[in-house]
């Protein structure tokens, strides 16, 4: 699991089944003691599980299986997906 900050959202003309029902988000992971973002980490498109907008701390789980046991679908080709928005870091 990585804690990221939302940056935005990605427009797509055609998705496949298992993703007609969610938004495709960029993500860009951030320090957890101080919300920076991580020096030489990319951005990543996560799969939104939990309606997150843009500039919200979300937590992304970067692993294919759990990803597809979440979205419930086992032959998803999917990866990373947003599982939770973040209030604060204690």
């Amino acid at each position: 699991m990585t804690l990221c900050r939302v940056t935005g959202s990605v427009v797509s003309t055609a998705k496949i089944d298992a993703l007609l029902y969610h938004k495709l988000l960029t993500c860009r992971p951030v320090e957890p003691s101080t919300g920076v973002p991580v020096k030489g980490a990319g951005e990543m498109i996560a799969v939104d599980t939990v309606q997150a907008g843009e500039g919200d701390l979300v937590l992304v789980c970067d692993e294919g299986n759990a990803a597809r046991l979440i979205l419930d679908d086992t032959t998803a080709p999917v990866r990373t997906v947003v599982v939770a928005i973040v209030d604060e870091v204690a």
